[in-house]
């Protein structure tokens, strides 16, 4: 595929939540669900899933982004807080299992649902990321405070307007994204009001997590993925960035018993552009077909 099919809309209602996202693909094919990162949606794989040929590829928006609604006002946005509705979301779809695709923030979250529930990921196949940052456990009442104060003061914050679609892009742009990768990602993350264009994503979203990770915590998580784990990074990404992560990869393959991990060029949303894109799909791909998980 060139990666032109169009996108179907999918809701479902899930503990109380409404969720809305997209889905590519043959409903026979292998099932992928695929989580998006930070402030963005499950329309950032638009690019990748129509190249993950024989493939049936659901994207969610998660909750507080894109359509998705919001949590509830005593709700929070910790990285584990979607588990339980990603694990009905499986279930809603008439899947056994699935092969758990996550970008950024989204791989986190699909690791964390790998190694919490591994009999309903086959694989994981995680990009430009895999488990957050450790914290230092020193830090805990610090994270925990900040966690009570931000949360509180966006709670009342309105959600952010712009003038117009081009100051929210140029917006994007001046904090790192390709001006094709603002343009993608716009239409699902906007909606109109009177004086231009309103952010659909929950302010919350912005808070610090109650609680961070460990050392122990994070290599608890990757000694508990039992399923093949594919980990694909972005040359111009967040290793360049975060030395810490950058040692991520020789550290996971230690730990996680199938691990493959593989560098190709590119942003850190590299799998919004055509022939990053191309790439990762060929490379997954491949990686199913190898692991029986195709």
């Amino acid at each position: 595929m060139t990666g032109t099919e169009t996108a179907r809309e999918r809701e479902w209602q899930i503990d109380g939540l409404s969720y809305r996202g997209l889905s590519w693909g043959p409903e026979e094919g292998t099932p992928i669900l695929a989580l998006h990162g930070w402030m963005d949606h499950g329309g950032s794989f638009q690019t990748l899933a129509p190249r993950l040929t024989g493939c049936h590829v659901v994207a969610p928006d998660l909750s507080g982004q894109g359509l998705s609604g919001h949590r509830a006002a005593h709700a929070t946005y910790n990285i584990w807080d979607d588990l339980p509705q990603l694990a009905a979301l499986i279930e809603q779809l008439g899947w056994t299992d699935c092969v758990v695709i996550g970008h950024s923030r989204g791989a986190n979250i699909a690791a964390l649902l790998a190694a919490a529930q591994p009999g309903k990921v086959r694989a994981l196949v995680a990009l430009d990321s895999l488990v957050p940052e450790p914290n230092d456990p020193a830090r805990f009442a610090e994270t925990l405070g900040a966690f009570v104060d931000e949360t509180r003061q966006r709670k009342g914050r309105p959600l952010r307007t712009f003038p117009d679609r081009a100051a929210y892009t140029k917006r994007r742009q001046e904090q790192g994204n390709a001006p094709r990768t603002s343009e993608a990602l716009a239409d699902r993350a906007l909606e109109t009001v009177e004086d231009g264009v309103r952010m659909r994503g929950d302010p919350r979203l912005f808070a610090s997590s109650a609680v961070r990770l460990t050392q122990a915590h994070v290599d608890a998580v990757l000694r508990a993925l039992r399923c093949p784990v594919l980990n694909i990074w972005a040359e111009g990404g967040v290793k360049q960035r975060r030395p810490q992560i950058a040692a991520l990869p020789a550290h996971a393959a230690e730990l996680v018993a199938i691990y493959e991990t593989l560098d190709l060029p590119g942003d850190h949303h590299f799998h919004m552009e055509d022939e990053a894109a191309g790439r990762i799909a060929a490379a997954v791909l491949d990686f199913l077909a190898r692991h029986g998980a195709a």
